[in-house]
């Protein structure tokens, strides 16, 4: 039983590009004007894992429909003017409404050298892991979902020497509070795993401070966090890396919390499935569904989850083609057990 129920996936939904490979994506509704799409892209010439880190942009795509197809607009980060540190790669787009504004929630890095052909990719690993050390979370903010982008100028969110969290601060997941508060979950690397810190600041563009010095996930191998309070509690889909949680790898699992800070594995543990039903009747089990970003509708209910897919026959190092694809739920979750 999945916490999260899919009906049949349109065979066209979501975001494609025919020349890169597309990752992430978050979603947010324009009303009467659309749906806008953030994602992550970078030219499929490079290989996957290793082009990212040196090549992902967010760009922003467009759709009438929630489930799509959306088609590409324009490139959003990194722009023109952004902010030195995060000139040469952005990535992890999530988008949200806060009052007036929209916020865009990203992870960034640059480097002062040229990039390496794809077949120099070998040659330059030492090149590689400078760059994803420099790896920082920012935010750009704008009033409209078509932007102007404005990027705050430094990192909203950095890693902490001698801390738990050192080596990295990626996956931002935002959560805006019933108080107005934004709650700020990320992911760090550690010796022992994986583990997902809090940050949480009064106003946009921070400071972002960390709720406790130590994680607030710290028990289970699971990264990709998104985060959603529905008025009375929290909840976390999070991809399930080995499969201890779900009894499925790569799936998504459902935690919940009361604080938002101590967190527990839902009553109905898995989140959502792999395995996908298409319109056509084709059932097939992605090799990635990874990066889940809900669309809510206004009383806080997931209507739609968009993820990063991947084919072949598991992790995204193996993958052939990868997307952005819409799964509309078969109905908004109701005051029931799925929605305590």
């Amino acid at each position: 039983m999945n916490y999260l129920n899919f009906c049949e996936v349109p065979v066209d939904s979501g975001f494609k590009m025919a020349d890169y490979w597309v990752w992430c994506g978050s979603v947010i509704e324009e009303p009467g004007n659309g749906f806008h799409m953030y994602a992550a892209r970078w030219p499929k010439s490079y290989p996957m894992f290793e082009g990212y880190i040196y090549l992902s942009e967010i760009v922003r795509a467009w759709s009438a429909t929630m489930q799509g197809p959306y088609e590409f607009v324009e490139k959003i980060l990194p722009g023109n003017d952004s902010p030195e540190w995060c000139s040469r790669m952005t990535h992890n787009p999530t988008v949200l409404k806060y009052c007036d504004q929209y916020l865009l929630f990203f992870i960034g890095s640059s480097y002062d050298f040229e990039t390496p052909c794809p077949d120099k990719i070998e040659e330059n690993r030492d090149k590689e892991r400078e760059i994803y050390n420099r790896i920082r979370i920012g935010l750009a903010i704008a009033d409209s979902p078509a932007g102007l982008w404005k990027t705050v100028d430094l990192p909203i969110l950095e890693p902490r020497p001698g801390k738990w969290d050192n080596q990295i601060v990626t996956n931002p997941a935002p959560c805006v509070l019933p108080d107005g508060r934004i709650f700020l979950y990320y992911r760090s690397n550690t010796p022992d795993g994986l583990r997902i810190g809090l940050a949480e600041a009064k106003r946009t563009e921070g400071p972002y401070e960390r709720v406790q010095d130590e994680s607030v996930l710290d028990n289970f191998h699971v990264e990709d966090p998104f985060v959603w309070h529905n008025g009375r509690r929290f909840h976390m889909l999070a991809k399930d890396i080995t499969g201890e949680i779900t009894g499925e790898p790569l799936a998504g699992a459902h935690f919940v919390s009361e604080n938002g800070i101590n967190w527990q594995v839902g009553t109905i543990v898995k989140g959502y499935s792999r395995t996908i039903t298409f319109d056509d009747g084709k059932i097939q089990k992605l090799g990635c569904l990874e990066r889940p970003q809900l669309l809510l509708d206004s009383a806080g209910r997931p209507k739609c989850m968009f993820a990063a897919a991947a084919d072949g026959p598991g992790s995204f190092r193996k993958a052939y083609n990868t997307w952005n694809i819409a799964l509309p739920l078969q109905e908004a979750l109701g005051e029931n057990e799925n929605n305590n």
